[in-house]
């Protein structure tokens, strides 16, 4: 190959490699785009009444193009509750990493996450709580949600073990402190998407360090 051929070729290749790229992030928008959708849809009908063309009307797409990137209403629905489970996931190690340094100061870190505006949506839980509403007759839905729950219960268990043995708190449970925890979590996100006017971020997160201070006195005064 001579000088020419070559810079010919490696042109073609730049050419055809930027376009796949080009090609690749239409895709991933395209399917953002649809699952962000799929969720509006979802908060404001539930699973059963949200349909394809539904979709497609709330992202402004045909609903051609939903079936050329899911195929089936199960794929779509799969892929918005992996994405949610994803997403909320990175958040948490996110927390988890630049929070601290001690057990006590993730502890609460994590809790606060979850009563954050952008975690504590009344959107992405009304979309959590149709998920669950399924998981029953929905293998792949329950196994999702599963992974999740374990995952987060695991480190929330773990931390509140780390501050029973920093603290000598022999008379505390990590496992059931940790369950406390989260059935408190879920009752404010559930308090929050019935009643939103009524539902107040601060007051529920001073029940949660009231909590946090009666288990753990000498980590939360």
């Amino acid at each position: 190959m001579n000088e020419y051929s070559f810079i010919l070729w490696h042109d073609w290749r730049m050419a055809a490699t930027s376009k796949s790229a080009r090609r690749t992030a239409t895709r991933a928008r395209r399917r953002q785009q649809l699952i962000n959708a799929t969720m509006k849809c979802i908060a404001r009908k539930g699973i059963g009444s949200t349909t394809l063309g539904d979709v497609a009307r709330e992202a402004g797409l045909s609903q051609g193009i939903v079936n050329l990137h899911f195929e089936s209403k199960d794929n779509l629905l799969t892929e918005t509750l992996r994405y949610l489970a994803n997403d909320y996931k990175t958040e948490f190690n996110q927390e988890l990493e630049k929070s601290g340094p001690g057990p006590a100061d993730k502890l609460r870190a994590l809790i606060e996450l979850d009563l954050r505006p952008n975690i504590c949506d009344r959107r992405k839980i009304a979309v959590w709580f149709a998920f669950w509403g399924e998981v029953k007759s929905m293998p792949t839905y329950r196994k999702i949600c599963d992974e999740s729950d374990r995952y987060y219960d695991s480190v929330v268990e773990g931390l509140c073990a780390e501050i029973i043995a920093e603290g000598q708190y022999d008379d505390v449970a990590a496992r059931a402190t940790s369950l406390a925890l989260t059935s408190m979590t879920n009752g404010f996100w559930l308090s929050y998407l019935i009643s939103p006017r009524a539902f107040d971020r601060n007051e529920a997160m001073a029940a949660v360090h009231a909590y946090l201070a009666s288990q753990f006195p000498k980590h939360y005064s």
